[in-house]
């Protein structure tokens, strides 16, 4: 079995056909799912896939991206988003300082609500980042040395400090279909160089399609590619890793009862 551990399959893109892509995931020995909600518009449709497939589980967070200075959610606004059984993972969240379409503040300030959240409701907090590692690697330490918590790098594209202070900090690293294009091979050699035990792979679809579906719309089927990708940068039979992604994913999302997932 294998595990799309980030995906938005809520996202409008896929509303003429989820159902096909779902199957289409199953199809290809994809045993489970995290669907990621990253606005409020999208988690009553988020709530509605996770309720009517048992082998698709949620998150819920504001997208760095997505911060509205003036609407900003609230720690109690959150906390009560979660309650739901079958959510077990606090955003994606983090900070984006590409396009500095949300002030540096603002998101910085979501995060750390987010951050919260994730220590209180003992669930792994999912971490967005781009162009910020020197900021998110600040935050972190304080944040971790102040009240630990557990997370995930999610879509790891950046550079190999952060990923060194990530595992340092006890966080989990995702890898996408980045590790599949032609011009990350730094990406690879990086990647190639951590432990496997702290290690899963995702779409984050509909972004970022692995070769040999590059440039088309991404869904979970497509998460094989990454995991054969993977299994070949790794240098491990496919099973073993198979096995060991889906003990990492067990560990690292469990219940609201405390029990590990039943996968």
């Amino acid at each position: 079995m294998i595990i799309d551990s980030h995906c938005h399959l809520s996202f409008e893109t896929y509303d003429e056909e989820r159902e096909r892509i779902i199957q289409a995931a199953r199809s290809q020995n994809v045993g489970l799912i995290l669907n990621v909600a990253t606005e409020p518009k999208e988690y009553a449709d988020m709530i509605g896939v996770i309720e009517k497939y048992p082998f698709i589980y949620g998150a819920y967070g504001i997208h760095p991206e997505s911060v509205e200075p003036e609407n900003m959610i609230t720690l109690p606004d959150l906390l009560q988003s979660l309650h739901h059984l079958k959510i077990i993972g606090v955003g994606e969240t983090g900070l984006d300082y590409h396009y500095e379409n949300v002030d540096r503040k603002y998101q910085q300030e979501s995060f750390m609500i987010h951050i919260e959240a994730a220590r209180q409701t003992d669930m792994p907090l999912i971490i967005h980042t781009r162009d910020a590692d020197a900021d998110l690697k600040a935050i972190l330490k304080e944040q971790m040395i102040y009240k630990p918590f557990k997370g995930v790098i999610h879509c790891f594209s950046s550079s190999e400090a952060l990923a060194k202070t990530a595992l340092d900090l006890g966080l989990y690293i995702s890898v996408s279909g980045i590790i599949t294009f032609k011009k990350s091979e730094e990406l690879r050699t990086i990647v190639k160089k951590l432990p496997l035990n702290r290690l899963l792979v995702e779409t984050d679809a509909p972004f970022l399609a692995p070769v040999p579906y590059r440039g088309k719309r991404n869904e979970p089927a497509y998460v094989i590619e990454t995991f054969k990708a993977l299994a070949q940068l790794k240098a491990v039979p496919e099973d073993v890793l198979e096995n060991q992604l889906m003990s990492n994913f067990k560990h690292l999302f469990k219940n609201k009862l405390g029990k590990e997932l039943p996968i």
